[in-house]
């Protein structure tokens, strides 16, 4: 009898602290008549009030003996659309924006990216870094300046890979990369090496724009693929993109380059006030070019005064961890700046 007893006044006596440790009623006895009425000479009315203006987000009632908190509901925020443009260009062409569906669609990707804040003030820090280089490229290539905001469409300035297997800041797929001069095999994937990899962009879009006769649709087609673009507006009987129905995806596609466009050129008027000290700085570095193999890279990088993870993380193209370069190409390697 003793062994039932005993545990059971042991769980009582839990139950009982538990209750005082949670019960309002514990933690604020009620006073008694003779505390209550020191305790209001030696404090003034007005202590309730001061506790109050302390907390202006919560309020206080009296209930059953006990104070409980309550919080105040916050004020909603006053959310703006951006105001859609009455005129823009792209790539140095014209948008119909007369077009009813057309500015519609540039206004809906306005408003989605406007409101992406933290996706666009990394891509603002990125800028700082990439598009100095991106901007050198396309100018040297003769393709209009603009499509720098398609690189960001694509991946952000970052070297991502997709569901699809594109890669790279462009993101090229395998198949189409080698004809545009990237190499990928098992040591090297130049999709991952910022600069060859916008020769290789320039290239292609300046071989759809031969085909197009127009940079829009050429862009359209940086999308769904020259075959795409070709076949849509063939079967369409039109020859520009604005008129042709395609793909969500690539309906899409240009109303965001121009969104980001926008957005990016006019980033104090709509809110992103980032300073030169928040964005981040071209990567000092030092060029090395080789025409043979270095083998294991922990070591190379070791004798270069740097680490692997550094190395890699400025050679990105570099797949293994060993680089026997057999077909002996010119590669040019970036260390960190002594």
């Amino acid at each position: 009898m003793k062994k039932i007893i005993f545990p059971f006044l042991i769980l009582l006596t839990g139950c009982n602290i538990l209750a005082q440790k949670y019960n309002p009623r514990y933690l604020n006895p009620q006073p008694s008549k003779e505390t209550s009425k020191e305790s209001n000479k030696e404090e003034p009315k007005e202590s309730n009030k001061e506790v109050a203006k302390e907390i202006p987000t919560e309020t206080r009632i009296n209930k059953r003996d006990s104070e409980y908190m309550i919080p105040i509901a916050p004020r909603p925020l006053q959310v703006t659309a951006p105001a859609t443009p009455k005129s823009y260009t792209l790539f140095g062409e014209k948008i119909p924006l007369e077009m009813w569906d057309v500015r519609e669609r540039f206004d809906r990707e306005l408003l989605v990216n406007t409101f992406m804040q933290g996706s666009t003030c990394y891509i603002i820090k990125l800028m700082n870094r990439w598009l100095p280089m991106i901007e050198e490229r396309l100018k040297q290539n003769e393709v209009p300046d603009d499509f720098k905001y398609l690189c960001i469409a694509e991946s952000a300035l970052q070297n991502q890979t997709s569901k699809v297997g594109a890669v790279g800041f462009w993101q090229f797929m395998p198949g189409t990369a080698p004809l545009y001069g990237l190499t990928i095999d098992n040591e090297i994937d130049e999709r991952y090496n910022p600069e060859k990899a916008t020769d290789a962009a320039c290239k292609y879009l300046k071989d759809a724009y031969n085909k197009f006769g127009n940079w829009t649709a050429a862009a359209a087609s940086y999308n769904c693929g020259m075959g795409g673009m070709s076949g849509a507006l063939n079967t369409q009987g039109e020859n520009s993109f604005y008129n042709v129905l395609l793909p969500e995806e690539t309906m899409r596609y240009i109303f965001r380059i121009a969104a980001l466009k926008y957005i990016l050129s006019n980033q104090k008027t709509l809110g992103f006030n980032l300073t030169n000290d928040d964005v981040y700085q071209p990567l000092r570095v030092r060029k090395e070019t080789i025409y043979g193999g270095i083998g294991n890279l922990v070591e190379y990088a070791k004798s270069k005064g740097t680490n692997y993870k550094t190395l890699k993380m400025l050679n990105p193209w570099m797949r293994d961890k060993f680089l026997s370069n057999s077909k002996k190409r010119a590669l040019t390697i970036l260390l960190p700046q002594a």
